[in-house]
């Protein structure tokens, strides 16, 4: 098995405890727990005044990297200013701890044990519980460690995950091969060219910065000719430039978006502190925000009907409490979810019908797995007559 280093955030550590007890009292985030394989994790939750729970609102996950906390990225990475004022809801959740006694996401899939992609599906469930969320506007965004992780989100847990977005992070050196994406999936990269934990240029456990985009660009479909921009120099004494790669005209309107940092460190740009070369010249929180926004996985999702497969009758189509499944195909499983891919219904082996009392009025998706291939089909579910 590969072992890898995980990239370490110590120096910002360090740095930032000294600061964040006085502005710890001050935020409006509340710390909260949950049970998820066996361990009790704890996340930060950010309400902002304006969410009123008559509208369904976005969620963002915005992880912290190796050796840092929650805390310590809700403060380094901060949306929250944004989400005051765009409407959304901000989580940040704990890792556990590693074999060293260090804060991390098991980002790799290494470590036994540590179901990371399981326990953000579960944090999902959980706030979706206590606040009105738009299960469709679903992203994950992270630095370091926490931008690794969220590409195993986008690769694992792509029928949940909106787009995501990674500060300093890219994918494990074997991760593409064994990526393979639910639907197609926005991404934004941003890198700097100096950053000496996550090399841009990748080494022998981490992939270089531009094969990760070249491999989401193919994935998505995408225009492999980026429109090209410059991001003004406004800040001629942050010791680098940048610039931003767009690749458009993606499967169902996809893009991915690179941001590279001439000369940028292992930091989040224009972040309230500096450690190490940071760049002013563009807010990596706002750029996130701005590329998320445009994004809902109702639109992203890819729609393959039964239409034009005659071996297949699924019926009645809308339905009230029960669908019925006609095929002589060897059917090996079959998933009934919604347009966030929460699953209802999830069954191995052959089966011919679905009972669905309970079922609130609305759009699904049936999903089965036959002869190699999923097959899925929109299901309209109409209300019981009284």
């Amino acid at each position: 098995m590969t072992k890898f280093k995980i990239p370490k955030m110590s120096t910002l550590k360090i740095f930032l405890l000294s600061l964040f007890l006085p502005f710890a009292a001050f935020t409006q985030s509340t710390v909260q727990t949950i049970e998820h394989g066996g361990i009790t994790r704890s996340y930060r939750l950010y309400v902002p005044d304006i969410y009123d729970g008559n509208t369904s609102v976005p969620l963002i996950f915005n992880l912290h990297g190796y050796t840092s906390n929650a805390l310590q990225q809700e403060i380094y990475g901060d949306f929250r200013g944004i989400a005051d004022t765009a409407n959304f809801i901000l989580v940040h959740p704990e890792g556990t701890l590693d074999a060293a006694g260090n804060s991390f996401w098991n980002a790799f899939g290494t470590t036994s044990g540590v179901d990371d992609v399981g326990f953000i599906s579960a944090l999902i469930d959980k706030i979706d519980e206590d606040y009105n969320i738009d299960l469709t506007r679903v992203y994950s965004c992270g630095m370091s460690n926490g931008g690794f992780m969220s590409y195993r989100l986008a690769c694992e847990l792509g029928e949940r995950i909106t787009a995501i977005a990674s500060v300093t992070g890219t994918m494990a050196i074997n991760a593409p091969a064994a990526c393979n994406p639910y639907k197609p999936t926005p991404v934004m990269q941003i890198h700097g060219t100096a950053d000496a934990t996550v090399p841009y240029n990748g080494n022998s456990t981490m992939t270089a910065i531009e094969t990760v985009v070249d491999f989401w660009v193919d994935e998505n479909n995408c225009n492999t000719s980026p429109i090209e921009y410059v991001v003004p120099n406004t800040n001629t004494t942050d010791l680098c430039t940048a610039k931003r790669f767009l690749y458009h005209s993606g499967s169902n309107g996809s893009t991915v978006e690179l941001f590279k940092i001439q000369g940028g460190a292992h930091t989040w740009p224009n972040s309230t502190f500096i450690i190490g070369v940071t760049n002013r010249d563009f807010d990596a929180s706002i750029e996130i925000w701005r590329f998320f926004s445009q994004y809902s996985s109702a639109s992203l999702s890819s729609i393959t009907t039964f239409s034009d497969a005659l071996a297949f009758q699924i019926y009645p189509n809308p339905t009230q409490d029960l669908l019925m499944i006609n095929t002589q195909k060897n059917i090996q499983s079959v998933v009934f979810s919604d347009f966030s891919g929460k699953q209802y219904f999830n069954h191995e082996g052959h089966i011919t019908s679905i009972h669905l009392e309970g079922l609130s009025a609305g759009i699904y998706f049936i999903h089965i797995l036959c002869d190699g291939e999923i097959w899925t089909e929109k299901i309209i579910v109409s209300s019981m007559l009284d």
